[in-house]
């Protein structure tokens, strides 16, 4: 078995911090080899191909789950999830769109695409901290991935 490795794919450099913070915090990052971290659609997207700046990575080698911003620059949290689901390799791996944005569409859109959980980021940090723990529990000890 390889490395067990969670990918999260965010813009903001503060969500960033709170993020690993949390997962630090509730023991979620000590279950796992690696966090990654990709600010961009297009970079999260030669992450999983093994392309660009992660050119000779082994794609084969998926994450055990994705925290998917929806609303990231360039290419959005939508457009990478829709990459993701068009392709074999990576179609199965979990996503997890985790964004500021509640918006009813976007809930859709993400679901419609594939998602397998819509989380909306609390705002306060506790609750941010909290969400942080639920999913990674969730996803790492309790879901049977293909």
């Amino acid at each position: 078995m390889g490395e067990k490795t969670i990918l999260l794919v965010e813009d903001d450099e503060d969500q960033v911090i709170l993020a690993l913070r949390a997962l630090r915090k509730h023991g979620i990052a000590a279950e796992v080899d690696d966090v990654v971290v990709s600010g961009t659609g297009e970079e999260a997207l030669d992450y999983m191909f093994g392309t660009g700046a992660y050119d000779g990575r082994d794609a084969n080698s998926t994450p055990e789950f994705i925290l998917l911003d929806v609303n990231l620059p360039k290419l959005s949290g939508h457009q990478v999830l829709e990459r993701l689901r068009d392709d074999d390799q990576t179609r199965l791996v979990p996503v997890i769109l985790f964004s500021s944005s509640n918006e009813h569409k976007d809930v859709v859109k993400g679901y419609e695409l594939g998602a397998n959980s819509y989380v909306t980021k609390p705002a306060n940090f506790d609750r941010f901290s909290e969400a942080m723990q639920y999913l990674g529990w969730y996803w790492l000890n309790f879901n049977e991935s293909p």
